[in-house]
């Protein structure tokens, strides 16, 4: 159920102020400590950041995929890094147990969830499985009230703070992803261990690390849906994770062509503002008409889901055009600035760095492009 207006807009004000006035002012630091504050997580569990997603029952926001979309495009003003803080519990890490979860798992894990008590991951990529997603190798073998789970996920956010991981493991021998099934798996079950977190090019403060799983006993009651259903809620919730990811795209678009007008106003060249030169002007224009373009793709796509429509094909078209605008426009964003947007201290290069993950994860733009070609196929056009 959508908030009223005069709610959600205090909601979008409130959000907007504390990316202003409390995020935006620790970006250096966290680009040099690779950590968020605990104080800020602390005031995102306040705010409600933690449970969006997640309905009012179970002491969330209860958004809808529109009105979400508009808060993280407020969020996406400042390093993605923050937002990934919270962003696995409102998305990928808990979307399974929403769509697929029964009353018992939801009432056990959602209101906690909500409240940011515990921090979820979302446990598909493997070491030899990417993009090929159904083609997943960790096993669950059914042992009487018990699967054990044994393998390894690689590249899982949020991992090294996770209490809750929902993993795809595969539970039979049919091939591709008819054979994978999803899991509820706590972090302090015996045998769950998380690797050191990567180096990473950039979102500096988000962490990604392995997570081994040595013949971990997970009750058959943690299983999500039926076996063999796990792929499919798996691609339920990446399809409702790429909008949000395509509204991040359009926020930092948002702040990085704020953040360049700016700068063209102040900076002088040849006796004049280098923002009255045209090439200047046409790098603007062509950033501003790009992140315009994106921004009405991924609204239309979050109220046609909202409507209950089938919205594989947009969801995809939006997470391709987002994420491959955001990079041309941080790209046109190190033009204008000169050598200075190639300089730490203007934080550009920060920005520069964080968005090229946008075209990789939650799937890539290759796989975005043969989803949105096959769903164009079959609808005849």
């Amino acid at each position: 159920m959508a908030l009223d207006a005069e709610t959600f807009d205090q909601l979008i004000e409130t959000v907007r102020r504390f990316v202003r006035e409390r995020l935006r002012p620790l970006e250096g630091e966290v680009e040099a400590a690779d950590e968020i504050p605990s104080a800020i997580v602390q005031e995102m569990r306040e705010l409600g950041l933690f449970g969006l997603s997640i309905a009012e029952e179970f002491g969330g926001l209860g958004l809808t995929m529109l009105e979400e979309c508009r808060v993280a495009t407020e969020l996406g003003h400042t390093t993605p890094a923050f937002r990934s803080t919270f962003g696995t519990n409102v998305g990928i890490g808990s979307q399974g147990l929403v769509m697929a979860g029964s009353a018992e798992q939801k009432a056990h894990w959602l209101p906690r969830i909500a409240s940011g008590e515990i921090v979820t991951s979302f446990a598909l990529t493997e070491p030899d499985v990417g993009s090929d997603s159904g083609a997943v190798k960790t096993r669950a073998v059914r042992d009487g009230d018990v699967y054990r789970l044994s393998g390894t996920k690689r590249y899982i956010t949020n991992a090294d703070k996770a209490d809750l991981f929902t993993v795809m493991a595969r539970t039979g021998d049919e091939p591709g992803g008819r054979g994978v099934s999803a899991f509820l798996v706590p972090r302090d079950l015996a045998g769950v261990s998380i690797g050191e977190p990567e180096k990473k090019m950039g979102q500096k403060g988000a962490k990604v690390a392995d997570v081994n799983f040595d013949d971990v006993a997970v009750p058959a009651a943690n299983r999500l849906g039926t076996e063999g259903e796990g792929f499919k809620i798996a691609m339920r919730v990446l399809d409702r994770g790429r909008l949000h990811i395509s509204a991040v795209c359009v926020g930092v678009a948002e702040r990085l062509i704020a953040d360049c007008v700016a700068y063209a106003g102040d900076r002088r060249q040849f006796g004049k503002p280098i923002a009255e030169h045209q090439l200047i002007q046409a790098m603007i224009a062509d950033s501003k008409t790009e992140c315009l373009a994106a921004r009405a793709l991924v609204l239309e796509t979050a109220a046609a889901k909202d409507r209950g429509e089938d919205v594989v094909l947009e969801s995809s078209a939006a997470k391709l055009f987002a994420s491959e605008m955001v990079g041309r426009v941080a790209d046109r964003a190190v033009q204008i600035y000169g050598g200075a947007g190639y300089i730490a201290d203007y934080g550009i290069e920060r920005l520069y760095r964080d968005v090229r993950l946008f075209r990789i994860y939650e799937g890539t733009s290759q796989i975005q492009q043969l989803i949105i070609a096959r769903e164009t196929m079959k609808r005849g056009g």
